[in-house]
């Protein structure tokens, strides 16, 4: 039953090709928004916090700033609303789920960048 479930949702589901990334990379997404019948492209960056899931049901969290106040988002990697991924920085992590991060502050919440 469930390889004809994971058929079914290979078939019939759209997948963008978006960049490879992961936790502790800082990334761009841009995602539509629609407003009445007005529809406008708006991008949220930050730092990826983890990745989950498989296949269609796979999502990622991310973690912004704004001000002083920490601000997450969850995405699921089908949105059809995603227009697009940029990858910022490629960061450096020991943790593929970084919630550590929510308690850091100052210069302590920096991620070294990956050598290339």
């Amino acid at each position: 039953m469930e390889s004809l479930v994971k058929f079914v949702q290979d078939e019939f589901v759209t997948r963008k090709d978006f960049p490879e990334f992961s936790a502790g990379d800082t990334i761009t997404v841009y995602y539509e928004i629609k407003e009445g019948n007005k529809t406008r492209t708006q991008f949220f960056r930050g730092v990826v916090i983890q990745r989950k899931g498989s296949g269609t049901s796979e999502t990622f969290t991310i973690r912004k700033m704004s001000g002083s106040i920490g601000v997450e988002r969850i995405f699921p990697i089908n949105l059809p609303a995603l227009q697009k991924i940029e990858v910022n920085k490629r960061g450096k992590v020991r943790r593929a789920r970084i919630y550590y991060f929510r308690g850091l502050t100052g210069k302590k919440a920096r991620i070294k960048e990956k050598r290339r």
